[in-house]
């Protein structure tokens, strides 16, 4: 296959970059440190309320409609002790679409209607309607939350979620860090709002729109598209480099005047009250810090560096692993890390103590200019780096993202890090096939052919009353593989097995111990297969390994790590590939497995585990949550199932 040449490996490029970085960073407004937390005792309760509605904004100096918390964006910072608990009373304003929010990473042990997870775990919450999750934030680590309705993470409604350890549980990478905390939400920018995305997935085959590459890659909700991509354009068609869009030294000198800035239109991302100014970290030299890291993007896969500086993970999803130590990262949508960064250079070094943090695409063809921040140190002579951002890895180069990713294991010897249950005590192994094919005309992803449509009622209420059968299809369960003559190294046209919708469940008898296979084939095209990153809910699970080609069940050489598997509510599966994990079904409730990738969960990527069937009914589930389709209905003649009473059985 030929390598096409990427933009973030062009010279010519990273030079032009440094036309607009240079000025954007001179006078940005610096993001420090917070101190680092000191453990708390007692846990407490924050209670919090949030309005979320439609507002105009420019991330990328570009204005549009999206959705916003509280009227800004990101959404608000949640800083939790482990513990503690959350109180959210969230007020849909959004008059025109219903509205749930998913705390991506808490298990919602015991309070699975909390999840926010539409026609899985609750109703979304009508427009003008308001409802409260209350849950506990059980473990320390680095999370987010986001919108888990049509697609409106993509428009914008994410945030973080940050828990700390208590003194007892004390984190046992705590004391390799003393400059204290930053912190760096990742997420890719369009500016085609997400209906117009929506409508273009949902057309028939001939019609067919893909939402394509993003235009810009923003960094705690700030990017500067105009600026880079406006550049380069320019000076392709041989117009002054030094234009509008990347203006003069003395024109952002001009900029920086905040009152001449608040009414030059002009200065864009040079104005620093302008909503995509960049971002710059203030770092004292000679200290360690923790630099939390999480994705939240719709579609990109992202390479993370430090200029000059290496990275060492030490958390990933919340959990400990074992310490190690590389120039970049990878990150995958729903993954987070927690990586230690030493401020070790002087002035001298790179003529400033200024520089860049670039993030830039991996996985697909680059379309999309990397992003950049600055990291500043507090004796630097200069507020911007003195060389060129250093370049993302070539978008192509696999087997360093399978380095990166097959390096990660559990913590030795951290109780936060057990050992998995042993291979003799799975009860049930699910292969999960990944393809890209139509149903109906229309183009889908499936797992094993079956595209996840989900139903009007939600699973949690159609178990908690007994409906299952009026509620969703209870005439069988979801596939449990594919038929063995299934050729991944082919397109589903080239494979005689239909496909269909259907909103079939795994049912999960509680306590079982479950390995699921993700198994990835080509797609609609020969020779093509994507990265997907798998998401699940209600859990952490161990991951058991990667492989090439497929799995044959272990009969074919397939060596399984089940001495320090690490522990991820998130993992990545490869093109051409297959992952393996392990987890046990303990948690009562209905719990979403997907790809995090928001255009292909849209498109129906996704499965559904029930877990303890009989037991959903002794929960204190909240009245509100499930009035909505057969319930909502039948509403003054239901009553909860009584517990110990046989529940409709989703094997006929």
């Amino acid at each position: 296959m030929t390598r096409p040449h990427t933009g973030s490996e062009s010279p010519l490029v990273v030079h032009l970059l440094l036309c607009c970085t240079f000025l954007l960073a001179a006078a940005a407004p610096a993001t420090t440190a917070a101190s680092v937390p000191a453990p708390a005792p007692t846990p407490t309760k924050q209670n919090m309320t949030w309005d979320v509605e439609y507002i105009m904004w420019s991330p990328d100096c570009q204005q549009r409609v999206m959705i916003g918390i509280n009227g800004k964006f990101p959404g608000p910072n949640i800083t939790a002790r482990a513990g503690e608990t959350l109180s959210i009373t969230v007020n849909n304003k959004l008059h025109t679409e219903g509205l749930v929010i998913h705390w991506h990473g808490m298990r919602q042990v015991g309070t699975p209607w909390a999840d926010g997870t539409a026609s899985i775990s609750q109703c979304a919450i009508s427009p003008g309607d308001s409802f409260t999750y209350e849950f506990v934030a059980d473990k320390p680590g680095t999370y987010f939350y986001h919108g888990h309705f049509g697609m409106q993470r993509a428009a914008g409604l994410y945030g973080w979620l940050v828990v700390n350890a208590t003194a007892e549980q004390d984190e046992p990478y705590r004391r390799d860090y003393d400059g204290g905390e930053l912190r760096m939400l990742l997420s890719d920018w369009y500016h085609d709002n997400v209906y117009a995305q929506a409508a273009g997935l949902e057309q028939k085959y001939d019609h067919f729109q893909w939402v394509g590459e993003p235009q810009t890659i923003l960094i705690n909700g700030r990017g500067q598209h105009d600026c880079m991509l406006g550049t380069v354009t320019r000076f392709h068609r041989g117009i002054d480099r030094h234009a509008k869009t990347c203006v003069r030294d003395k024109q952002a000198k001009l900029c920086r005047d905040e009152e001449r800035c608040l009414r030059r239109s002009e200065c864009g991302p040079y104005c620093p009250q302008s909503q995509c100014y960049p971002v710059v970290f203030d770092v004292e030299p000679g200290r360690t810090y923790r630099l939390r890291i999480a994705s939240t993007t719709s579609l990109s896969a992202l390479n993370v560096q430090v200029q000059g500086h290496d990275l060492t993970v030490v958390e990933a999803d919340g959990n400990p692993v074992e310490p190690f130590t590389v120039p970049d990262i990878d990150i995958y949508s729903g993954e987070s890390y927690s990586v230690l960064l030493t401020t070790n250079h002087t002035p001298t070094f790179y003529r400033s103590g200024s520089f860049w943090v670039s993030v830039g695409v991996r996985g697909r063809p680059p379309k999309t200019l990397p992003a950049t921040a600055v990291l500043r140190y507090t004796n630097s002579r200069f507020p911007w780096p003195g060389s060129p951002p250093p370049a993302t890895p070539a978008w192509y180069d696999l087997q360093r993202s399978k380095g990166f990713t097959y390096r990660i294991k559990a913590r030795r010897n951290a109780a936060e890090a057990p050992p998995p249950p042993r291979t003799e005590q799975v009860n049930r192994t699910i292969v999960m096939l990944n393809t890209q094919t139509l149903v109906g005309g229309h183009m889908k992803w499936a797992v094993n052919n079956v595209s996840l449509t989900l139903p009007a009622t939600p699973y949690l209420g159609a178990y908690f009353y007994g409906v299952q059968g009026s509620a969703f299809d209870a005439s069988g369960e979801a596939p449990n593989g594919f038929p063995g003559g299934y050729d991944i190294d082919l397109p589903p046209a080239n494979n005689s097995y239909e496909a269909t919708l259907s909103d079939r469940v795994y049912e999960l008898p509680h306590g079982a111990v479950v390995d699921v296979v993700l198994q990835n084939a080509d797609m609609r095209r020969d020779n093509d297969s994507e990265t997907h990153p798998w998401h699940l809910h209600g859990h952490d699970f161990w991951v058991l390994g990667y492989g090439e080609g497929r799995y044959g069940g272990g009969g074919g050489g397939e060596r399984l790590n089940t001495e320090d598997p690490p522990l991820r509510n998130t993992v990545v599966l490869f093109p051409h590939g297959w992952t393996a994990i392990r987890f046990v079904a303990d948690n009562v409730g209905a719990w979403a497995f997907h790809c995090h990738i928001e255009p292909h969960l849209h498109m129906g990527m996704g499965a559904v585990f029930v877990e303890g069937a009989h037991m959903i009914r002794e929960l204190d589930v909240p009245r509100e949550t499930m009035m909505c389709g057969v319930i909502r209905t039948a509403a003054a003649s239901l009553t909860p199932a009584k517990p110990g009473s046989p529940a409709p059985s989703a094997h006929g």
